[in-house]
């Protein structure tokens, strides 16, 4: 019987260990989309303990203890950083078999070097010896990245951003590379107009004109793309439950923009047409400054509605979606395609059902101009576990070019995270080396070792071109 998380984890042959061990473990850390706040890395900000560090904003963990009974004055209320971390420590044995089993002790040992299970027995000492070591300067936010050899760290930034945070890193001269992703969802969002106006105000002022057109508003939010890039942008990101792909003419879009501006309601068909025309607009700005556009797809989100409205979005009420994906996907990259204008892409999957039709509708696109130029991504959110990442590579291999694949990110607010790269790390290892060892895979050991170097590393940084 094995230990619980010992040198071998996930790691059932001796092939998989000497691919990991030999070849996956020592490559640095693209993390090229994450939701890592950049003002706590611009301030190298300390910690002062594992619940602030660990526990808030991660809403993971938050739905556990939720599950698990806990009032949620310990999860996101008022109680002290001690009592809710105390609560997490009691539910954390009810986890079994959940990830957060795996990611809580994972991240124990290797950031502050514990081997004990968290429980309520061992949750004070825990606690007072995390707080200890993360008041010292080696755990401050930026040397906790050094730690984890992050090269570059891809944050998840709205166009009204002004970016000072990202700059001031770069001024700073800090080895690793903080760069920002151009997230437009809120600018293409027009469920509330009443919302969306308001954006549009902002926009106003922050570029310094007025906008009362369809060409105005696209104006503006090119100079915030140029901006972005400017400031070392080189990809996009957008959470959909799907691609909007349906068929407009150019005044039909400037006429409900000229609605939206004038406070006037909009028709369900001329919400999604709207939100086409954005879409397929922001594609255009990408490709033209070789960007690497992403898709999120396929999250129902803000289910609870008593909750969100106590709480708020992004607070653990999301779950996976059964939307249709292939008809408007295929639409939206043929019509960027047709025009020569398809930028190199990456498509993530929250539900398992899509795997291999995500995989093959990546595989239409290629066009031979990039290794790699269509991805179906690393297993997102509810995927980004054992069985998920399993399922996400099995599909990208048996469909696609699992050699091609950019590798994995973190996609989570917390420094606690990195860890995860190991996790996929030591999957794809085990992957590899029990085919092997099965005789389905010949045994070149240099070779195949080139390929998850490749994956782990070699292929985003040139994919991004960090």
């Amino acid at each position: 019987m094995k230990n619980f998380l010992d040198d071998n984890f996930l790691l059932e042959t001796p092939t998989a260990q000497k691919l990991y061990f030999d070849y996956a473990q020592s490559m640095p850390i693209i993390d090229y989309h994450c939701h890592l706040p950049p003002d706590e890395i611009a301030g190298d900000i300390n910690f002062q303990n594992i619940t602030q560090i660990w526990l808030n904003g991660d809403h993971y963990k938050w739905r556990a203890m939720r599950a698990n009974g806990v009032d949620e004055a310990y999860i996101t209320g008022n109680k002290s950083d001690w009592e809710k971390f105390e609560k997490w420590a009691a539910t954390v044995p009810y986890t079994l078999r959940n990830p957060l089993y795996h990611w809580t002790h994972l991240e124990l040992q290797r950031y502050f070097g514990l081997k004990e299970i968290l429980s309520p027995a061992t949750a004070k000492r825990i606690y007072d010896e995390c707080a200890e070591k993360l008041q010292s300067q080696e755990f401050s936010v930026r040397n906790i990245l050094t730690k984890f050899k992050v090269e570059v760290v891809g944050t998840t930034d709205d166009p009204l951003d002004n970016l000072a945070h990202h700059q001031k890193i770069g001024q700073d001269g800090y080895r690793v590379k903080v760069v920002p992703s151009f997230r437009p969802d809120k600018a293409m969002n027009a469920d509330n107009i009443t919302v969306l106006n308001a954006y549009i105000d902002k926009l106003e002022t922050i570029a310094n004109t007025t906008i009362t057109d369809l060409d105005d508003y696209l104006n503006a939010l090119k100079a915030r793309h140029d901006y972005f890039a400017a400031n070392g942008c080189k990809v996009s990101d957008h959470g959909l439950d799907h691609i909007y792909a349906a068929d407009y003419t150019d005044e039909e879009i400037k006429s409900i923009f000229s609605k939206i501006r004038n406070k006037q309601a909009i028709l369900p068909d001329e919400n999604i047409k709207f939100k086409s025309a954005m879409l397929f607009q922001f594609a255009l700005w990408d490709h033209e400054k070789g960007w690497v556009q992403q898709y999120h797809l396929g999250a129902l989100r803000n289910n609870n509605t008593r909750a969100l409205s106590t709480l708020g979005p992004d607070t653990g009420w999301d779950s996976i979606g059964d939307f249709e994906q292939g008809k408007s996907l295929s639409k939206f990259l043929d019509k960027l395609n047709m025009e020569h204008r398809l930028a190199k892409t990456i498509l993530y999957n929250n539900n398992p059902v899509n795997n291999d039709l995500m995989a093959s509708m990546a595989g239409n696109f290629n066009d031979g101009s990039v290794a790699g130029k269509m991805q179906f991504g690393s297993a997102w959110w509810y995927m980004d576990q054992k069985d998920g990442m399993t399922a996400q590579l099995n599909s990208l291999s048996n469909i696609g070019l699992l050699s091609r694949l950019v590798g994995m990110l973190t996609d989570s607010r917390s420094f606690m995270s990195f860890p995860r790269h190991e996790y996929f790390r030591r999957i794809l290892c085990n992957l590899l080396g029990n085919d092997i060892e099965n005789g389905e895979l010949p045994n070149d050991i240099a070779w195949t070792g080139k390929i998850v170097q490749d994956i782990c590393y070699n292929n985003a940084k040139e994919y991004f071109g960090f």
